[in-house]
C-alpha cells in the first residue's frame, strides 16, 4: 500500500518535475491510500492557484483511491508522532494514517526523509 503526501500531489497535478516519481504511486489506485488531511490540503492549495473547477477535478483524481477517514485511533497516533518528531499536524496526521496501514509514504518533504517508511526525493 501506498501513500502520496500532499506536496506529491500537487507536484504530480502540476507536471512538475518530481510529477514522475509519484505516478506509480498515485496511478495504482488499487494501493492507494488516501488520507483525508491530503484532500483539505490538495483542494485548498489549488483553489488557491487556480480555480474551483480544477480544484475538484483534483478531488476526483484522488478518491479514485482509498480515502481513509480521520480517526480517533489515527488522531491519537498523529499526536505522538507530532510530539516525537517535532512536525506539524496535517504532516503527523498523514504519517499516522500510513503507519496504520502499513503503507509507504511517497514525499518530497524532509522532515519525512530519515524515517524507514517513507521514500522520499528531494525537491
Amino acid at each position: 500500500m501506498n501513500v502520496v503526501d500532499s506536496s506529491g500531489w500537487l507536484e504530480y497535478f502540476a507536471d512538475a518535475p518530481n510529477a514522475d516519481f509519484f505516478a506509480p504511486m498515485i496511478e495504482n489506485t488499487d494501493e492507494l491510500i488516501v488520507p483525508v488531511i491530503s484532500l483539505y490540503e490538495v483542494f485548498k492549495r489549488i483553489l488557491q492557484q487556480r480555480d474551483e473547477n480544477e480544484a475538484w477535478q483534483a478531488i476526483a483524481a484522488m478518491q479514485q483511491g482509498q480515502v481513509v477517514e480521520l480517526t480517533s485511533s489515527i488522531a491519537l497516533s498523529a499526536a505522538k508522532i507530532s510530539a516525537t518528531l517535532k512536525i506539524p499536524m496535517a504532516d503527523s496526521l498523514i504519517l499516522a494514517t500510513a503507519r496504520a496501514y502499513q503503507a509507504t509514504l511517497w514525499t518530497q518533504d524532509a522532515d519525512f526523509a530519515p524515517l524507514p517508511e517513507v521514500k522520499y526525493i528531494k525537491k
